[in-house]
């Protein structure tokens, strides 16, 4: 029983990377490294190819456009034509989130055919092949962003190992009309008991709240109706939370010198981290390529990288696509979602330029 308390984490990370400074997020801050170390890696490339180095700068800003605009207008037509269509201004904030992977490389794939136009010297396929070595890393940094958000996450995987995402409760709890100091969700240690095996897990959350004019007696009452109200009317709350509707809400008032600590002892639901699983591929599909390239250099056929990237990045995605919640709600009816769908001809055209290329064979040194 103790082996399987311990075996699921309570997900709750502040966004912002200092507390107290919340302009800076994680995912903002992750998303800027992965341009930032992908240009690096590029000027490498550049370099240990016989290319100009300062075409990056030019490649890069290709780059940082059809991501952002891709994602963003990926997601409008993909999963929310209806509603970004009918108040278009809303496609300008990208801030409020909304971005889709496949969006972003339909986007890259025309930016970069723009690129090569534009630039004699650099072949299409050459200036993609490198570029999805970047982009597999990228999209590893951005996956670890999603999982600062508590965003994407995955199914209930129906045992007690998994994430419970708190995020998002914890900012429901900061809406109270009480003068509160902090929230803290955190697995408790002496609850292992009422682990049932079924993912529905324990959590508490602590409250502290400054005193002000209230009364212990006053402040139950008020946090007995409007927590309850919290932790089970919300939709995010239904679906990371699992407290009792029925039942009265198991709370503590502690009274300290400064204000009350107030613990609730609710549960949770335990998710798979699909997060976690699509960083961690995309990161070994980085070093696959990588290593590749290391190897082979100018002597790879054209499109032998892209073509592994797309049939390793889209197919990773239709396998994890499995284990993770409808992002839209017309999702929850399909068999399969849209990413997994819009998958499909990725991996097929993946197939084929790999075919190709093997087809060419490794291209024979240069004497």
């Amino acid at each position: 029983m103790l082996e399987s308390f311990l075996s699921y984490v309570v997900w709750d990370p502040n966004q912002a990377v200092f507390a107290g400074f919340e302009r800076l997020r994680w995912y903002s801050l992750l998303f800027a490294l992965g341009f930032i170390i992908s240009q690096q890696f590029m000027v490498y490339f550049f370099r240990k190819e016989g290319q100009d180095e300062t075409l990056v700068d030019k490649l890069t800003i290709y780059m940082v456009l059809a991501t952002i605009i891709g994602a963003r207008l990926g997601h409008v037509l993909f999963y929310e034509p209806e509603k970004y269509l009918s108040d278009p201004i809303e496609i300008l904030k990208v801030w409020e989130g909304g971005l889709a992977s496949h969006g972003a490389a339909i986007a890259i794939l025309f930016a970069l055919w723009l690129y090569s136009k534009r630039t004699p010297g650099q072949s299409y396929l050459w200036v993609v092949d490198r570029i999805v070595i970047v982009t597999a890393m990228t999209g590893a940094l951005i996956r670890f962003g999603n999982l600062m958000n508590s965003e994407i996450g995955g199914k209930d995987t129906g045992t007690d190992s998994g994430y419970v995402y708190a995020r998002d409760a914890e900012e429901i709890l900061e809406t109270l009309k009480v003068p509160f100091e902090y929230i803290e969700a955190y697995k408790p240690e002496d609850r292992a008991g009422e682990l049932q095996g079924n993912g529905i897990v324990p959590v508490n959350f602590d409250i502290k709240i400054s005193k002000g004019n209230f009364s212990k007696e006053d402040l139950g009452s008020i946090l007995e109706r409007d927590i309850k109200y919290a932790l089970t009317q919300f939709r995010s709350s239904k679906e990371y939370l699992a407290e009792p509707v029925e039942s009265p809400l198991n709370f503590e008032i502690t009274e300290q010198p400064d204000g009350y600590l107030v613990t609730v002892k609710t549960f949770g639901r335990a998710k798979y981290p699909t997060q976690i699983y699509e960083s961690v591929s995309y990161f070994l599909i980085f070093l696959i390529l990588l290593g590749l390239w290391a190897k082979y250099k100018s002597r790879l056929p054209d499109g032998l990288l892209l073509g592994l990237f797309l049939i390793l990045v889209f197919g990773m995605r239709f396998v994890w696509e499995f284990l993770k919640e409808a992002q839209v709600d017309f999702e929850e009816s399909m068999q399969f979602n849209m990413g997994q769908i819009l998958s499909v001809p990725l991996v097929l055209i993946g197939i084929v330029l790999v075919g190709m290329a093997l087809k060419k064979g490794i291209k024979p040194e240069k004497v």
